[in-house]
């Protein structure tokens, strides 16, 4: 469920023709999701969804508008323009560019995989289908590329086993699973040559990578709690960088990587202490509210951003700057799925709706060059509960 999860992408004179993406790849344009009954699960459904990729909240209906394509681009969403459509049915989640602006990599579930596994997207091949680059065993996410491309980051239980791991029971409220069988791995672009980052016990997903290439920033229950931590680009150097108690995650860097942008949700009270306490001994998290927070990459000049009291998760900064973030919140449906993006400045001032769908929007990231945003949806789906990639060109 986490979506710090996250999405940027720049695309280069020449590289791509994104009207061609509508041909899309077989699999993705045709796929049943695993069940008895074929149906595409819902997108929060627990079995698909870790706490990386999105805000766990009650669910009710379906909204009407789910399953009836409706528009992909809507004219009071005025930062975006000529949106399209990357992948065609199932659940698609966090595509993140890499750092030419020539490729995607994201997570998908579709047969003969029961749950997420990690593909990539060549932009310059639309006709190609989206390759797998995991072990295509255990469940995986929170992918990203190492600028230049050659290798990619990505977290996953297959070292715990072959299987997908059991999802979590919600007989007692809806809970997220922190699978302590996650590790962080880098791989080869082809999703050769793995090699594994981390090797404590307990959760260590939710990974990213600084522009620069030589830091990792990453959540982990390593030491009791969920905090966020950096490291160096060959797992080395392990640093914490969060003390409060609660869930921090989702942390992407500034691009100067001076800075640090997260979603945290910290209780207060005693009861909700323990509480949170005692589910995370038993490797789950019950989310409520989650709210955006900024931090030096030190760890210092810790503070929040906004203070909706909803779920708001999946921060990015703009590109070349650390002083405005873009991120995903159901603020105007509380207690129900309708997320949509917005901008806030740093200090928390200057909240701006970005789209206006009124399904899901979410996981958004700014091409490498600030031009294109990338980020999903269940916008114009051909099925209720499918979630699919888009791309949008963006105006200022």
């Amino acid at each position: 469920m986490k979506a710090s999860s996250r999405l940027r992408r720049a695309l280069l004179p020449g590289t791509l023709l994104l009207a061609g993406l509508v041909g899309a790849p077989a699999f993705i344009a045709a796929r049943p999701a695993p069940g008895d009954d074929g149906k595409a699960p819902s997108p929060t459904a627990p079995s698909a969804r870790t706490a990386r990729e999105l805000p766990g909240i009650a669910v009710g209906d379906r909204l009407p508008v789910e399953g009836t394509l409706s528009p992909m681009e809507l004219p009071e969403e005025r930062h975006l323009r000529n949106v399209r459509q990357l992948t065609f049915g199932g659940e698609n989640a966090e595509a993140y560019w890499s750092s030419d602006g020539t490729k995607l990599i994201f997570q998908s579930t579709h047969p003969p995989y029961a749950c997420d596994q990690i593909f990539t997207l060549d932009l310059a091949e639309p006709k190609a289908a989206p390759k797998l680059v995991s072990t295509g065993e255990g469940r995986t996410t929170c992918a990203y590329f190492f600028p230049g491309g050659r290798r990619i980051l990505y977290s996953s239980t297959h070292l715990g086993g072959a299987a997908c791991p059991k999802p979590p029971d919600m007989s007692q409220g809806y809970v997220w699973a922190l699978y302590p069988e996650y590790d962080i791995f880098s791989a080869d672009a082809d999703g050769k040559n793995v090699r594994r980052l981390t090797d404590t016990f307990g959760y260590d997903a939710e990974a990213t990578v600084s522009t620069d290439g030589t830091k990792i920033v990453f959540t982990s229950a390593r030491d009791g709690d969920l905090d966020v931590y950096s490291m160096n680009a060959d797992g080395s150097g392990v640093r914490r960088l969060t003390s409060a108690v609660g869930y921090d995650g989702g942390p992407f860097y500034s691009d100067d990587g001076q800075w640090i942008v997260y979603r945290a949700a910290h209780p207060t009270e005693p009861a909700e202490i323990e509480s949170f306490q005692a589910l995370l001994k038993r490797f789950l998290i019950r989310p409520r509210s989650l709210e955006v927070r900024v931090m030096k990459a030190d760890g210092t000049s810790d503070r929040q951003v906004t203070s909706l009291g909803v779920a708001s998760f999946a921060p990015f900064f703009f590109r070349g700057r650390h002083d405005r973030i873009l991120f995903a919140s159901n603020k105007n449906d509380p207690r129900g799925r309708n997320f949509d993006l917005f901008a806030v400045n740093a200090d928390g001032s200057g909240l701006e709706q970005i789209t206006t769908n009124p399904t899901f929007d979410g996981f958004p990231m700014f091409s490498p060059d600030g031009t294109k945003l990338v980020f999903c949806s269940n916008r114009h789906n051909a099925r209720p509960g499918e979630t699919n990639v888009f791309v949008a060109d963006w105006v200022p």
